[in-house]
């Protein structure tokens, strides 16, 4: 048995978590829409076609905000094709995911499915094939109140009220060759600013996201930050991140280590963020807008859904079928997010519903959560508060993570992963601090000890743990609930001090309730 020690303070914290931390995405990729969220017909679904049983799950599962349309379908796509009446929208080819695009579901449909979900909506623009004044329109049609023709013509729609949406993507991974009108740096950093300038002209409270680096491993990394915001500071709140952990070595502790890149990403980015700043002499702060990540790999290098089908509707592309280890990896990557809650204020989940989701469903039939549902789950419900800094004495391993991109394979040496990786926040309204453990270690129980300071007495609220004796587990239509979290039993509080005995390969959250000074 493995020991590690934690030592917290009250008064020394990271940050506070942005609601919009625990946001997800729907896109038009495969499933995500059609047969996912909106299944007119469907047993569940009511009379504007959204699943109620889907609704549910995500209810439980309460993201904050969503982001929409996509994700490399925006880059050409239209927003006019799917507005107005249904019978008359057109049926296009989407070339990001080879099928046809029928646009029954389009702004508006979003907007209500965003209220019937209780969440914040987050808009994407096409920067790929149209450009800035194309994003104007869209925000005129959905954010201004009347008195102009796109704004009356969305009230003609039906849609009385504008949209207010607050939070807009300028474009998505530009820097990509499989991206639809694909810029250089210096390219999309001059239309990204021309377009927030009139977005925000018409609606000046608006806040935007520039497109980063669709991955650290691209090869202009770093100097695109720098360009791309040497253009648009001014203009943009937010710069986006996008990661997808995988395990295509087939090596679970590589693959577990890989959240740590995450953390190393974050820094990369803030550094460069504040280097532009510097630079102007600027005290303004560009904060990360975290807006794709996941675990993603098995799927990613098949040719489903292409055109050898024939252009098919809302194909089943990228269904990612999560077990164990996928969870106990994208658990890690929650940890990530919620250390950086000084700079990481937004950050979306991709996707939702059946594409590389935590939510599966069948057409017609049941809908189930996958094994990564629980750790973003436990994440949205017990992480928001304030960030607390921790000190971690762990156990350690060293590793090799192999990340393939194209042609090249490119490996990165990890020499000290500790075994335990932790996040502590606390909620000041609630009175409760919880951690959030990960067990990184497959063969030995971990104990950890953890020295919660300036609290005062603390009780046990809950404990639980997410763990299955076969790492390749997963949940099916037919068993459901094979992964599922379960009691964590043996959790001491001795004062200030919190023993705890973590599973191998475990995920955990011990919520207690502190009574401050």
């Amino acid at each position: 048995m493995k020991e590690a020690h934690v030592i917290v303070d009250r008064d020394f914290a990271i940050g506070d978590t942005d609601p919009r931390l625990f946001g997800a995405f729907v896109e038009h990729l495969g499933r995500c829409v059609y047969g996912g969220i909106y299944e007119p017909g469907h047993p569940t679904a009511d009379e504007r076609g959204f699943r109620g049983d889907v609704l549910a799950l995500v209810r439980e599962l309460a993201p904050t905000i969503i982001r929409y349309p996509g994700g490399n379908f925006v880059s050409g796509y239209n927003w006019e094709d799917g507005v107005g009446p249904v019978e008359k929208r057109p049926r296009r080819l989407d070339l990001a995911w080879m099928s046809t695009e029928p646009n029954t579901f389009g702004t508006n449909e979003f907007m209500d499915w965003c209220r019937a979900a209780d969440v914040e909506p987050m808009l994407a623009v096409n920067l790929g094939t149209r450009g800035p004044d194309d994003a104007r329109r869209l925000l005129e049609y959905c954010n201004f109140p009347g008195g102009t023709e796109l704004s009356d013509l969305r009230r003609a729609h039906g849609w009385e009220k504008p949209h207010d949406v607050k939070f807009w993507c300028l474009g998505n991974e530009m820097d990509g060759p499989w991206q639809m009108e694909m810029k250089t740096a210096t390219e999309y950093g001059r239309i990204a600013t021309e377009a927030a300038k009139l977005m925000k002209w018409i609606d000046p409270t608006i806040e935007l996201a520039a497109c980063g680096s669709s991955s650290r491993n691209m090869p202009t990394f770093g100097s695109w930050e720098d360009t791309v915001l040497e253009h648009c500071f001014d203009h943009v709140e937010f710069i986006s991140l996008h990661t997808y952990l995988n395990n295509y070595a087939d090596d679970t502790p590589s693959f577990l280590a890989s959240a740590d890149l995450m953390d190393t990403f974050i820094d990369e980015v803030v550094a460069i963020a504040d280097a532009v700043a510097a630079r102007r002499r600027s005290d303004k702060r560009i904060m990360l807008s975290f807006d794709e990540w996941n675990v993603w790999y098995r799927t990613r290098r098949k040719n489903e859904g292409r055109t050898k089908l024939g252009w098919p509707v809302a194909p089943p592309i990228l269904e990612e079928i999560y077990d164990m280890q996928d969870a106990l990896a994208f658990g890690g990557a929650c940890l990530s997010l919620l250390n950086h809650a000084d700079r990481v204020k937004s950050a979306c989940l991709a996707q939702l519903v059946n594409a590389i989701a935590p939510i599966m469903t069948e057409t017609g039939g049941p809908a189930w959560r996958q094994s990564i549902f629980y750790p973003f789950r436990d994440m949205s419900r017990l992480g928001r508060g304030r960030v607390l800094r921790t000190r971690v004495s762990s156990p350690t391993y060293s590793t090799v993570y192999y990340d393939p991109r194209g042609t090249s394979e490119l490996r990165f040496p990890m020499p000290d992963v500790p075994y335990l990786k932790l996040s502590v926040v606390d909620n000041v309204e609630e009175g409760t601090v919880t951690l959030f453990a990960l067990n990184r270690n497959l063969e030995e129980t971990l104990t950890v000890e953890t020295q919660v300071r300036g609290f005062g007495a603390l009780s046990l609220d809950e404990a639980h743990e997410l763990r299955h004796s076969d790492l390749k587990a997963t949940n099916t239509k037919d068993r459901p609930d094979e992964i599922r979290p379960a009691p964590l039993q043996g959790v001491e509080i001795t004062g200030d001090r919190v023993r705890a005995r973590l599973a191998p390969a475990s995920w955990n959250v011990i919520r207690l309730s502190a009574r401050r000074s």
